[in-house]
C-alpha cells in the first residue's frame, strides 16, 4: 500500500491504489472542503472515519485518504468483518474552522452516496461531531450512546492494540506476560492514553511521548509513566515501540536508531514505504505487528453498532486481534516474508475469495 508518485494525475492514483470512486465535496457557505475515498466494497459497505485536518496542500489530502481508505479494506477484511473500505478527510484546523453548518453540510454529501459509505470519528472529530452528520444521514456510526449509538471507540481500539501487543510478545519471548517489559508509547491522546492504562495496569514500564506537553505530564503523572521529549524516543532502549500518533514514522532512517524489539501501536500507516521499510524491520529483527491489523478495534466497535451486536461480543470481536496478529506472524516467518507483506496476503485472499462467492450468484 505505498504511495504513488505524487506528480502522477488523479485518475493514475487511483488506478495505483485500486480505487473504485473519490468524491470532491465543496461548499463555499460553509466553509466545507472535503474527499471521500472509497477503495472496495466486495465484503460490504465501505466504513471509515472521517479525519478533519489542516493538510498544507490538495494533494496532500488526496495521498492521506487514498492511503488510509485502503487500509480499511484490508482492516476489515483481516477482521472477519463484512465491510468494505473508506475514508473521509476535511481540510481545515478541527478547532477553528468546524461548526454544525459544515459538519451537517458534509452529511448531506454522505447521504447522496446512498448507504455505499459509512463514516464515523476520526483524528480530529469527535461523536458529537458524528451526531451533527446524523441529523442529516443515517449512514454514521459512533453517534454517542445517549441517542443508541456506540459512543467513543477509543476504549475499544486501545483494547486491541493491547492484544496485538501480547500476541507479538508471546511470539518473541515464549509467553505474553507483560509484567516487568517496557513500552514507548508516543502520542497519547484518546487511544494512547487508554492504552497507557492497559500497559500499566499490567505493570508495564511506560515512557509517554506527545507534542503537548501539558497533556503529557498530566497523563504521565496519573499513571505512573515517565514522560520523554519526542526528539529522544529513538534513545530509549525499550522492548516495544507503540506509535500512538499519526503515521510514517517508521522510516529508513528511524529503523537504524530503534533499539526495540517489538513495534506495536494505533497509528495508521506506520510505515513510510511498506515495502522497503518491511523488508528492513524483517532484515533487522524487529517484530512489526502491521497498524491495520491491531487498530480495527475502532471499525469493530462501529460494526457491532452497525449490526447491533452487544458489548459482549464487541469485546470478543477486538479479543481476537491476538490470534489475527498470531496468524499474520506465523505466516511471515513460514514464509520469511515481512510482517505486513504477511498481512497483505490474507486480506486480499479473504476479498478475493468472497469475490468469487459473489460472481456466482
Amino acid at each position: 500500500m505505498s504511495a504513488p508518485d505524487r506528480d502522477d494525475s488523479i485518475f493514475s492514483q487511483l488506478e495505483a491504489f485500486g480505487h473504485k470512486k473519490v468524491v470532491y465535496c465543496s461548499d463555499p457557505d460553509t466553509g466545507l472542503k472535503a474527499i471521500i475515498a472509497i477503495h472496495d466494497t466486495t465484503l460490504g459497505p465501505a466504513l471509515g472515519g472521517t479525519r478533519m485536518w489542516a493538510y498544507k496542500t490538495e494533494s496532500d489530502a488526496l495521498q492521506d485518504v487514498l492511503r488510509l481508505s485502503k487500509s480499511m479494506t484490508y482492516k476489515a477484511s483481516i477482521a472477519g468483518l463484512n465491510l468494505g473500505g473508506g475514508k473521509a478527510v476535511i481540510i481545515g484546523d478541527s478547532h477553528r474552522d468546524k461548526s454544525e453548518a459544515l459538519l451537517r453540510k458534509f452529511g448531506r454529501f454522505i447521504k447522496n452516496l446512498n448507504g455505499e459509505f459509512i463514516t464515523a470519528e476520526d483524528v480530529g472529530t469527535n461523536p458529537r461531531d458524528m451526531e451533527y452528520i446524523r441529523m442529516e444521514t443515517q449512514h454514521v456510526m459512533g453517534v454517542p450512546e445517549s441517542i443508541g449509538g456506540s459512543g467513543d471507540p477509543s476504549p475499544i481500539t486501545a483494547l486491541g492494540v493491547f492484544m496485538g501487543i501480547k500476541a507479538c510478545v508471546k511470539e518473541l519471548y515464549g509467553n505474553d506476560n507483560l509484567a516487568g517489559r517496557s513500552v514507548i508509547v508516543q502520542g497519547i491522546g484518546h487511544v494512547g492514553e487508554k492504552l497507557v492504562k492497559l500497559l500499566r495496569d499490567e505493570n508495564v514500564k511506560v515512557y509517554a511521548t506527545d507534542i503537548n506537553e501539558d497533556s503529557l505530564g498530566q497523563i504521565a503523572k496519573k499513571y505512573g509513566a515517565e514522560a520523554v521529549s519526542n526528539s529522544k524516543i529513538f534513545e530509549i532502549d525499550a522492548d516495544i515501540y507503540a506509535p500512538c500518533a499519526l503515521g510514517a514514522t517508521i522510516n529508513s532512517e528511524t529503523i537504524k536508531k530503534l533499539k526495540c524489539g517489538i513495534i506495536a501501536g494505533s497509528a495508521n500507516n506506520q510505515l513510510e514505504d511498506e515495502i522497503v521499510d518491511g523488508r528492513m524491520l524483517l532484515e533487522k529483527g524487529i517484530l512489526f505487528a502491521p497498524d491495520y491489523v491491531i487498530n480495527a478495534g475502532g471499525i469493530i466497535n462501529c460494526y457491532s453498532e452497525l449490526m447491533g451486536f452487544s458489548k459482549k461480543r464487541t469485546m470478543q470481536l477486538t479479543e481476537n486481534i491476538y490470534e489475527a496478529t498470531r496468524n499474520v506472524l506465523k505466516l511471515s516467518k513460514c514464509e520469511n516474508i515481512s510482517t505486513i507483506e504477511a498481512a497483505n496476503k490474507i486480506a486480499e485472499k479473504r476479498i478475493a475469495d468472497i469475490k468469487k462467492v459473489k460472481s456466482s450468484y
